[in-house]
């Protein structure tokens, strides 16, 4: 177990469940075959806890989108990140201001390790917003 995080860009907000909802597992070829297109992964993050408390923070001042109650935590929850949200995520990175998050599982503080592949997904997902997808 541990704290993963992903991000992507699609023609729209939610295409990630949506494309694991509407697909099956073929058992005969080893395939997994959706009704809808893959969505272009741009990052992923194992143990990343500052930056998941980051995008924590901005689910709760977007007002929880994706919540089904009110005890919900962010966990597993697809939050869409607009220019501003990737213009202010960029100058947390550069100003080292990511905020410290701990939890069950988060492991340690990995700011240092991720910073070069975290401007570098600033930077494919401002190409992708420039493009008309959603991140």
């Amino acid at each position: 177990m541990g704290l993963d995080m992903y991000a992507y860009s699609a023609n729209k907000a939610g295409a990630q469940s949506e494309y694991w909802d509407n697909g099956n597992y073929n058992k005969n070829t080893g395939e997994f075959v959706s009704t809808c297109t893959k969505p272009k992964e741009l990052a992923y993050w194992r143990k990343h806890p500052n930056l998941h408390g980051w995008m924590e923070r901005l689910w709760e001042e977007k007002g929880r989108p994706g919540a089904e109650s009110s005890t919900e935590t962010f966990n597993g929850i697809e939050l869409e990140l607009k220019w501003h949200d990737i213009e202010n995520l960029e100058a947390d990175i550069l100003e080292n201001n990511l905020p410290g998050t701990t939890g069950f599982f988060f492991g340690d503080d990995s700011d240092d390790y991720y910073k070069e592949q975290d401007l570098e997904f600033v930077k494919q997902a401002r190409a992708d917003l420039f493009l008309g997808l959603k991140v």
